[in-house]
């Protein structure tokens, strides 16, 4: 049983606008999506006495975030050098510190010029550590490259096809429609995603996140505080960390996975939906971590939404759209949103789950899900109004 069930609340959210060019530091992000977060809760710089984010030394230390706010005491202040995979972690970690007493309001936040300063697979020293020394002067150096591995893997095993990814990005994008933050709007046909070139097979332009610029955050706070703060809370059911074994110093350390028809999820489901004391029927509304689309198809096998091998065929015919079984990214995602390193998917479980996604609400939706990560290890978070 989860010990932190329902005992810790999001009380506020925050977010920047997403784009292709901020014109912005990193810090200004940060504190912008911040600060929103605390007035969406209703609270000031002394209510707040904790910060968390993490980042790939592409972002600011939180530190300077909790100084840039002005809190007066900032007694938790850590940032993790992690990727996607702990867009939940920080959200988890943030309930931990309160329950350890180490601080009592936390803001979590991810900040990033992701494309128009550093962009993630850029810029590493990729010769130099883990498997990667091995791998790079072979030209395997770039994210698509790792993961159309795994989505190769899947193809082969289980006769996915790239028409089922493109189904994916197609209801991404219909929900992106009704979404004025997201990037991505225009109308987009499964013909359209076939026709867009081809990144690394089988990844089709269309098969691959946004790179953008912004920031989002969110306050975590004791239940029965949040309960007298200006928003609706939003409660956390439970979560899960972690992943199978092998998952070495690097990315391309997941060479060595025993089975890359399977990611992480296929090893954190029994902790996550035990956490929660529910199951993927009991999910309203999904939020899964898309940096490319066989991802979503991985996870949704993963966690149970449907068999192994399943995957494929579970997100054609409207199933994941609004109105179908799972509605599944209902503000576009990773894929017609932005790309804030998955803490996006958080904010629009939040805003799902208090009734505030406009055109793309799903009716009574009161149970969410929001995952992050697409290899070796991820996180996730059930969540409840």
């Amino acid at each position: 049983m989860y010990a932190l069930k329902d005992k810790y609340a999001i009380a506020g959210i925050g977010y920047t606008d997403f784009t292709a060019k901020s014109g912005r530091t990193v810090l200004d992000l940060a504190l912008e999506a911040g600060s929103k977060a605390m007035a969406d809760a209703g609270v000031g710089a002394a209510d707040v006495d904790g910060v968390i984010s993490y980042h790939f030394n592409d972002s600011v230390p939180s530190i300077a975030v909790a100084t840039g706010l002005g809190l007066p005491e900032a007694r938790y202040a850590v940032e993790f050098s992690s990727g996607g995979n702990a867009a939940n972690l920080i959200v988890l970690s943030a309930a931990a510190a309160i329950e350890a007493g180490l601080a009592k309001t936390v803001l979590c936040y991810r900040a990033m010029n992701g494309r128009s300063g550093f962009r993630l697979g850029g810029g590493r020293d990729m010769a130099s550590r883990g498997i990667t020394q091995f791998t790079a002067p072979f030209g395997w150096i770039t994210y698509p490259q790792a993961m159309a591995m795994w989505c190769r893997r899947h193809m082969i095993k289980y006769g996915t096809t790239s028409e089922q990814m493109g189904a994916v990005a197609v209801s991404c994008r219909n929900h992106a429609q009704l979404n004025e933050r997201a990037m991505m709007r225009a109308p987009m046909s499964l013909a359209d995603h076939q026709a867009s070139r081809m990144i690394v097979e089988p990844f089709h332009l269309l098969d691959i996140c946004l790179e953008s610029d912004g920031a989002c955050a969110v306050l975590v706070t004791k239940a029965e505080r949040a309960r007298d703060l200006k928003p609706k809370p939003v409660y956390i059911m439970g979560g899960a960390y972690g992943g199978g074994p092998f998952q070495g110093d690097d990315l391309f350390d997941a060479i060595r996975w025993p089975e890359h028809a399977h990611n992480y999820a296929k090893y954190i489901a029994n902790d996550l939906w035990a956490s929660a004391g529910v199951g993927p029927k009991d999910i309203d509304v999904a939020e899964i971590y898309d940096c490319f689309t066989y991802s979503v198809i991985m996870q949704l096998e993963g966690l149970g939404f449907c068999k192994e091998g399943e995957g494929g065929a579970f997100v054609q015919n409207g199933r994941i759209g609004l109105g179908g079984e799972i509605p599944v990214n209902t503000h576009g995602g990773l894929l017609s949103e932005a790309y804030i390193h998955g803490f996006n998917h958080v904010i629009e479980a939040v805003e799902q789950l208090r009734g505030q996604s406009g055109a793309r609400q799903v009716p009574d939706a009161e149970i969410a899900l929001t995952t992050a990560g697409a290899m070796t290890c991820g996180s996730a978070l059930v969540l409840r109004n």
